[in-house]
């Protein structure tokens, strides 16, 4: 009788490092273990640590390094991930350490990307984000390249004797897939040209990941569009025509979501899709109010449409998720003084949906009273 053999690949234990200071809270350690897990890993252990030394070497005490180090291993986890960002030769000494691969923030989140890209436009992207956070790392890398770190990320080297040559193809592969965006870039703009022509209003869904931007696009426009509890379930810009009000008509686009620390290979590879918030007549900003920190996802989301020069444009803002608190408790009322007019909603069972309807059409009427004027 033959033998049954599971071939189900094993769920890799992650084991978590965050550095608990005045910059760094509760609200960051849940958010590190919400992309841990949307990566599909296991949180082995979760080390919430406060750092009196630090050493050039590790970034943390030597002794508090080798002591974690070893709490790793004991637990049996396939990698390290620290919530903060090494530089590449700490990094290095980390995985020398423990024996076992070291993720930052920046290289998990790179990460989560690459699963979630779905199209053309997306695996480019990606691809331009991995290669370039890659490059400074590949002097400090102590296992042989043609190892692979894992997933999607990686690339494949014959060694550290060719070091230069796997660079210039890093470096010839960063440049081709820059024109590949670029061209792509231009489709995108062609597209905008025409929906211009049409003079219908854009209108654009901005905010924090996992607050709700393709739940509400759903909710408004009945379309279908992958909706999950989860951290950057979506990273294509998709439009859709909205009505919300009889001989209103906009242009309704979902755009990805941000985060604290978003790697900055990340927003200029992802450029083009964001500026979709930049070229927009409305911007619809959509928050989690039962987010304990939402105060520093709104600095988040604003300082990101800032760097794209989007924040002048015409805002809603929405707290969303309002459901999950109390009627008439201290959060709410602490949240609409935070947020002064603010429309609160929930789009999971329509709570509040007709003053955003309401909303947009008033801003439609100011946009298309101004064109008149001019």
């Amino acid at each position: 009788m033959s033998k049954l053999y599971d071939t189900q690949e094993k769920q890799k234990k992650a084991f978590l490092i965050s550095i608990i200071d005045s910059s760094h809270n509760d609200s960051m350690c849940i958010e590190l273990e919400g992309l841990t897990q949307t990566l599909g890993l296991e949180i082995a252990c979760h080390e919430k640590i406060r750092v009196r030394e630090k050493s050039s070497k590790y970034g943390i005490g030597s002794g508090k390094a080798e002591s974690l180090s070893q709490k790793a291993n004991e637990l049996n986890a396939d990698l390290i991930v620290c919530d903060w960002n090494p530089s590449p030769s700490q990094q290095r000494n980390w995985e020398e350490l423990s024996g076992i691969p070291v993720l930052d923030r920046q290289e998990l989140i790179i990460k989560i990307f690459a699963q979630r890209a779905n199209t053309r436009e997306a695996e480019l992207q990606v691809k331009l984000a991995e290669l370039t956070y890659l490059l400074p790392r590949l002097t400090h890398k102590y296992i042989d390249l043609s190892r692979q770190r894992g997933g999607r990320y990686g690339t494949k080297g014959s060694g550290e004797t060719k070091l230069e040559t796997d660079r210039r193809k890093i470096e010839k592969r960063i440049t081709h897939l820059e024109k590949e965006i670029e061209q792509v870039s231009r489709q995108r703009q062609m597209q905008r040209r025409q929906r211009e022509r049409g003079n219908v209003p854009v209108c654009a869904i901005v905010g924090y990941t996992n607050s709700g931007k393709s739940s509400l696009l759903n909710a408004l426009t009945g379309a279908n569009v992958l909706a999950e509890d989860k951290l950057f379930a979506t990273l294509d810009a998709v439009t859709r025509r909205f009505q919300p009000a009889p001989g209103v008509s906009v242009l309704l686009t979902d755009t990805v979501g941000f985060i604290r620390n978003l790697p900055h290979s990340l927003i200029k590879a992802f450029r083009s899709t964001l500026e979709e918030s930049a070229l927009a007549d409305i911007l619809i900003h959509i928050m989690d109010a039962s987010q304990p920190d939402i105060e520093n996802a709104y600095e988040t989301t604003i300082s990101v449409l800032k760097e794209l020069g989007a924040h002048e444009i015409p805002m809603i803002t929405l707290l969303n998720k309002i459901d999950r608190l109390e009627a008439g408790n201290e959060k709410q009322e602490e949240l609409k003084n935070m947020f002064p007019g603010s429309i609160a909603v929930s789009v999971k069972t329509g709570i509040g949906l007709d003053a955003v309807k309401e909303k947009i059409t008033f801003y439609v009427s100011e946009i298309s009273g101004n064109k008149t004027e001019l």
